[in-house]
């Protein structure tokens, strides 16, 4: 009987063990550092550095992190307006690409900006020249409020996906449009973004963030996602280098009410598309993500991936 359960307890042990190492992302796609101007935006939030994230990262055995500018958030019309909101937007691009600087092995930049603004196309310019930052380019439709039924603001992203394709820095999307403001998100605006904007970045990957929702999955998320997972499945050549974060899709809201949902959705577009990220305290993140109903070899797939930036 004694050897019977010590038997037992080391198969448990073993599959705890190798369950612990499964849940180590090669790559955390969607990170956020707070600068002390950015932090300042909203008083819950605290100061986060590199070397802070770093010890983050360590503590779930993840190798490589994407830090995302948060300098869109100057020209946030949720939020009252700054002034100097151009030089605000560069020194917080500036104050992120130092922060990678100092963990260039771990750590990959991308600069971001409103694609509505006028300096929009200038600053993916100057992004595009500082070596700690010119791998991408973080876009939140969320927080500029694009409206994709808005044919100038169409105009606007295409532009700035033209730039960004120009100077081969991949697209991360937050393509939600606003929640706050109540705009209009589901089937029919991720089909313009499919045929009138994600063409102009041709030749570099675009990552859609949140699996093209705003943290947890409604119905309006499944319609936009099931635009992209259907033009997947009959292999249209717009999305050959479409790929898909799930950041913030669980643990945020009543997302189980739509478990199965996200999971055939996920299984559509296929594991060689998802991208582990987290826009949550890494830990907190991958215990989320671990609570959807994916099998084991699919959970270690998408923790194996990495995105071609990265490489």
């Amino acid at each position: 009987m004694k050897d019977s359960v010590v038997f037992v307890a080391s198969v448990l042990a073993l599959l705890t063990a190798a369950t612990t190492a499964a849940a180590q992302p090669r790559a955390d796609h969607h990170q956020h550092l707070f600068s002390p101007d950015a932090a300042a935006l909203s008083p819950a939030v605290k100061v986060v550095t590199a070397s802070d994230l770093i010890a983050q990262l360590d503590a779930t055995g993840t190798q490589q992190a994407v830090i995302l500018s948060l300098a869109y958030q100057y020209a946030n019309p949720n939020r009252p307006a700054v002034a100097g909101e151009y030089d605000r937007v560069r020194a917080e691009n500036d104050w992120t690409s130092a922060q990678v600087a100092r963990f260039p092995r771990r750590l990959r930049g991308f600069c971001s900006v409103n694609p509505l603004k006028d300096y929009a196309v200038m600053e993916v310019e100057r992004c595009a020249n500082d070596r700690y930052i010119k791998s991408g380019l973080k876009l939140h439709f969320g927080n500029s409020d694009v409206d994709l039924d808005n044919p100038q603001h169409v105009e606007r992203l295409r532009a700035v996906f033209r730039a960004a394709n120009r100077h081969r820095m991949a697209v991360l999307i937050h393509i939600r449009a606003s929640v706050t403001l109540r705009r209009p998100w589901g089937a029919q605006q991720a089909m313009v973004f499919l045929e009138q904007v994600l063409p102009e970045a041709h030749d570099v990957p675009v990552q859609v963030a949140h699996l093209a929702g705003a943290g947890s999955y409604d119905d309006a998320t499944d319609g936009a996602l099931g635009v992209f997972a259907d033009a997947i499945t009959r292999r249209d050549p717009r999305v050959k280098r479409l790929y898909f974060d799930i950041s913030g899709v669980a643990g945020i809201g009543p997302w189980r009410e739509k478990v199965d949902v996200i999971v055939a959705r996920m299984r559509q577009i296929g594991v060689s598309r998802l991208l582990y990220g987290s826009d949550l305290p890494p830990q907190d993140a991958l215990a989320a993500f671990h609570q959807l109903p994916l099998t084991a070899r699919e959970f270690a797939a998408i923790e194996r991936n990495v995105a071609p930036y990265l490489k």
